[in-house]
């Protein structure tokens, strides 16, 4: 990952910037990511924090235990992946996060919904609500007025509950025009 200067800093969209406010809200202070073009800029943002150790993984499975082992070396961990890489980790996170009550926020680009022009993607965007709820794990879809918020609040509830909790991020979130702008 290449490291940003502040003065790239100002180019970033409003979406990516109201995720990484709540990051920084929530305290996270560790982050695993496995790359997403959706992501890229929350990726950057992260990777030139010095308050936050990034991690970038091959795996989302990875990622997971990475994370796991993060939060268990006292650290508020957040794995930023794709939605098509939670059918990988769905696994780790059952037999590791939820057996062992481990909290996680997972930010997460979801794709294959409206928008959508990669027809590969769109099979795993109609799961990736269902997967999530038959593993009873917490998700939020914020619209990016209430993303620095959402995050702030997944994180809590994960950290009480002891479980992942899942913020979805529709393509729409990162095609909203910022603000004074329509």
């Amino acid at each position: 990952m290449t490291k940003i200067d502040r003065s790239q800093k100002a180019s970033v969209s409003p979406p990516s910037e109201a995720v990484y406010r709540g990051i920084k809200r929530a305290g996270v202070d560790f982050v695993a990511s496995v790359p997403c073009v959706n992501l890229r800029e929350l990726l950057s943002l992260v990777d030139a924090d010095p308050e936050i150790a990034h991690v970038p993984a091959t795996r989302e499975e990875e990622g997971v235990g990475i994370c796991a082992g993060a939060y268990m070396g006292g650290k508020r961990p957040a794995l930023l992946m794709q939605n098509s890489g939670l059918g990988n980790s769905i696994n780790a996170l059952a037999s590791l996060n939820s057996l062992y009550k481990i909290p996680l926020l997972m930010i997460i680009s979801h794709r294959g919904g409206e928008g959508e022009t990669i027809a590969g993607q769109v099979p795993m965007g109609r799961l990736t609500p269902k997967l999530l709820d038959a593993m009873a794990i917490p998700r939020f879809a914020p619209s990016p007025e209430e993303a620095e918020a959402t995050v702030v609040r997944a994180w809590e509830q994960a950290r009480a509950e002891g479980t992942p909790t899942a913020v979805l991020l529709e393509i729409v979130f990162w095609r909203a025009a910022p603000r004074g702008e329509k």
